[in-house]
């Protein structure tokens, strides 16, 4: 009976286009759009290279897209420890600052650029995006292979420092795209949809992340890997007929409220927006607080393989 349940779940959203939101940017960008769009009166590139891809500012003025500005997604507050959490949302008026600070108001057109390494990578431009849609900001894009890409497309790169001039930037909170401890329990609890994209291993309880508590899951949860949803060693996003196949994979339904979570909200950002930017889900949150948050109290429940995960696993995927 699931699995027929399953069957017409997935049938239908292979119907569901791409891009649902009425925007003036497609969530992802390509090359060959940002080479004709450059120089545009509102549009701002914002590389964010960072620790994660081995970037930093010094990388950025060794070769960047003509024009770009820059900001380090590990260094200059898009997220913040709370506790013994790390990647918390900062305040709304310290990011306010921060995006103001690089040249960025309400009008403006914003394409994050990141390295174009790998999955975890595209997972700091997938947080930055998430936060300017927290923000109410929508006119904001990722451009798909990111720096990598547009190099080995042949485009110019310029070198030196571009400083921003400095812009007003004022936040209309979205409270719905973020999910806190209290929701997901309650959401456990209600059988919402939760979405755990960290690997096989950490979702099974087999690993965990150096801040969690303890290894396992939120009991009920689907896993859709953040790895699988980027090509292999760059910042392209899997195509729609693959992507739909992870999904239908995973078990993961276009039926209301969905939760995306992993360990820091980083991974889950690229879940996220999968999910609600490039199917159309429309109601898609994130749990930033993800495993090393619900973990810290252990009352709250894990499941992990060898709690019973393990058998509806391998139920779903033999």
């Amino acid at each position: 009976m699931f699995r027929a349940i399953l069957t017409s779940t997935l049938v239908l959203l292979l119907t569901i286009p791409f891009g649902a939101h009425a925007r003036e940017l497609s969530p992802l960008v390509s090359t060959d759009w940002l080479a004709e769009q450059r120089g545009g009166e509102n549009l701002v590139i914002l590389d964010i290279r960072n620790a994660i891809d081995g970037g930093n500012r010094d990388t950025f003025e060794q070769g960047h897209i003509p024009g770009a500005v820059y900001s380090s997604y590990t260094g200059d507050g898009w997220r913040q420890k709370e506790g013994d959490v790390p990647g918390k949302l900062p305040p709304v008026e310290d990011l306010e600052r921060l995006i103001g600070s690089l040249g960025i108001d309400n009008e403006s057109d914003v394409v994050i650029v990141p390295a174009g390494v790998g999955s975890t990578d595209f997972g700091s431009a997938a947080r930055v995006y998430w936060t300017f849609r927290v923000l109410g900001h929508d006119d904001v894009a990722i451009l798909n292979g990111g720096h990598r890409a547009w190099v080995e497309a042949g485009n110019e790169v310029e070198t030196g420092w571009n400083a921003p001039a400095t812009a007003a930037f004022e936040a209309d909170f979205r409270p719905e795209l973020i999910a806190d401890t209290d929701e997901v329990q309650q959401a456990r609890e209600a059988g919402v949809q939760l979405v755990d994209n960290r690997p096989a291993k950490q979702y099974q309880g087999e690993e965990k992340h150096p801040a969690a508590r303890a290894a396992g899951t939120i009991p009920g949860s689907l896993n859709l890997q953040q790895g699988q949803l980027v090509e292999d060693g760059t910042a392209f996003v899997v195509d729609r007929e693959k992507l739909q196949a992870l999904m239908d994979q995973a078990g993961v339904s276009d039926d209301g409220r969905t939760i995306t979570f992993c360990n820091t909200g980083h991974w889950a950002a690229i879940g996220w927006f999968t999910l609600s930017e490039l199917t159309g889900l429309e109601d898609v949150a994130m749990y930033d607080g993800s495993m090393t948050e619900w973990s810290q109290d252990e009352n709250r429940p894990l499941q992990t393989a060898s709690s019973g995960l393990g058998a509806v696993y391998n139920w779903l995927f033999d």
